[in-house]
């Protein structure tokens, strides 16, 4: 008897429903799966026919065809052995065939019958509800991110019992049910850390406001101790909230990832990621053989921290000049593309030097003549290019460290971060798809909405050539000048906010490291 069941494949973050074709028919005793299997799924059989007999059901003695179709496009992974398990026994006379093509199903066998969590449960629920199915059947880890898709009966179950008693008639499951905007905004804004708890470095946390209103990346240079990575973790805290289809959209991209755990139904907080600075370029802009998203795709919607920047080896920090451009990666392989999107705020630090005390205000610099210039130069120019902010980050004194004056919260900053955000979006509304912060702009945007006037263009040409900055310096400046003037919620860029966003370009002048 032909029996059909479904299940699905994910690519990137999208899914593509796959039909496992079970025939089971007399002969000698084989097993053949095609349908360009991965070993995961041809090992499949022997985890099918282990639990099938633990759990007291009959393995058909025959010649048993399982196809994957549609046959051209490779299968990967463990999550067909509960399809293929429920066909072969539909096919059999043991379990009823009726309702089962109403009903996604998914799900990797133990050898006791018992069900492990898979990976993309959000993307294949929301192909599911497309399709018009009414149920998607998978394991219980999995059921609650599943279950914020609506119109679709989501069904968590523990064994491949459950299950086959379920299609056979003999009990019934209870749906999972999750309240999705309930979910989100009772937890949009439950953030662990707060910039209240940082003492002084008020001029850093100013530099961090503007850098949340206007999208831009951002490098801290200091020496060890000095707050960088306590301030860079505050940093989603103050950056406007998910809205409901970022929230959306970031999980499915963690569901793939299997970063989900089984609590968890959405990703309400912008995700902050810290990668070490051993991490390979595969691992960070995402691919492999079984190409997976990366730290730069995890990030999404969120902050990339990069701790000690000089430290990540020059072939992964050029991988992420183009993603970072173009705000999406692009995986390639011979049989298919995938893309994964990597829109996100860089957040690096550095030392000033290898020893870390160059322009230390009390202790002196070790390293040798040279020595500053060439730890700066591992770190490329057009990946510099793409860091909007450069902020010199020192100690903070013993006098703050020990004060008990209350320092501003997280949400008073946020509100003013909304504020400028949504001046930019409504400046950016007529026709400009996709383009929702000033870090957004072109050079051609630039020249258009950053005009300066008479005495603007003065200070700048003075500043540029006192201060040795670069040409790629001009563009950046102007940019962050006028997300300080969307802060203000002035319309034009005064002289003020040209001096402050010239004060964040420390790499670029010329005696930097001189």
């Amino acid at each position: 008897m032909l029996v059909k069941t479904f299940g699905s494949a994910v690519y990137g973050i999208q899914a593509t429903t796959i039909t496992v074709e079970v025939n089971v028919t007399g002969g000698k005793l084989a097993y053949f799966i095609v349908g360009l299997p991965d070993n995961a799924v041809r090992e499949s059989m022997q985890r099918v026919e282990t639990a099938l007999t633990t759990n007291s059901y009959r393995m058909p003695r025959q010649r048993i065809v399982v196809n994957m179709a549609p046959a051209d496009i490779r299968k990967e992974g463990s999550a067909y052995d509960l399809p293929i398990a429920i066909g072969i026994m539909a096919s059999f006379g043991q379990v009823e065939p009726e309702n089962l093509d109403k009903y996604m199903i998914m799900g990797e066998l133990s050898l006791d019958g018992g069900l492990q969590p898979i990976r993309g449960a959000l993307p294949i629920a929301i192909q599911a509800r497309k399709e018009g199915f009414k149920g998607f059947i998978l394991p219980k880890q999995n059921a609650r991110e599943a279950a914020i898709v609506s119109d679709l009966e989501v069904y968590g179950v523990e064994s491949i019992k459950e299950v086959v008693d379920f299609f056979n008639g003999d009990t019934q499951l209870i749906p999972t049910v999750v309240n999705t905007r309930e979910e989100f905004y009772n937890s949009v804004n439950n953030y662990d850390s707060d910039f209240s708890e940082v003492r002084g470095q008020e001029n850093i946390k100013r530099a961090l406001e503007i850098a949340a209103a206007g999208g831009h990346n951002v490098i801290l240079i200091g020496p060890p101790g000095a707050g960088k990575t306590m301030l860079a973790r505050r940093l989603p805290s103050i950056l406007p909230p998910l809205s409901l289809q970022e929230s959306l959209e970031t999980t499915k991209i963690h569901s793939v990832a299997g970063k989900l755990s089984s609590s968890d139904a959405l990703v309400t907080v912008r995700p902050f990621r810290s990668p070490h600075h051993t991490i390979s370029d595969v691992a960070l802009v995402g691919g492999g053989s079984n190409p997976q998203p990366g730290e730069i795709s995890l990030a999404h919607n969120g902050v990339l921290f990069l701790d000690e920047l000089p430290e990540f080896k020059r072939t992964v920090l050029e991988v992420m000049r183009q993603p970072l451009e173009e705000r999406k990666v692009t995986v390639s392989r011979a049989r298919l593309s995938v893309e994964y999107p990597s829109s996100l705020m860089l957040v690096a630090s550095m030392n000033p030097c290898p020893c870390g005390y160059y322009n230390h205000p009390e202790k002196e610099c070790t390293c040798p003549p040279g020595m500053v210039q060439k730890y700066l130069s591992k770190i490329s120019g057009p990946l510099l290019d793409r860091i909007d902010l450069h902020v010199e980050v020192t100690p903070v004194n013993f006098t703050e460290l020990s004060s008990d004056r209350p320092a501003e919260k997280s949400e008073v900053i946020r509100e003013r971060v909304i504020k400028a955000r949504e001046i930019q979006i409504a400046r950016f509304g007529n026709g400009q798809e996709g383009l929702h912060s000033n870090a957004q702009m072109s050079t051609k945007m630039v020249r258009e909405l950053c005009k300066i006037s008479t005495a603007g263009q003065t200070l700048l040409k003075k500043a540029m050539e006192k201060l040795g900055l670069s040409a790629r310096a001009y563009d950046r400046i102007l940019k962050v000048s006028r997300t300080i003037a969307d802060l203000a919620g002035s319309e034009d860029i005064q002289l003020e906010h040209l001096a402050e966003a010239i004060h964040y370009r420390s790499l670029d002048r010329e005696n930097w490291a001189g």
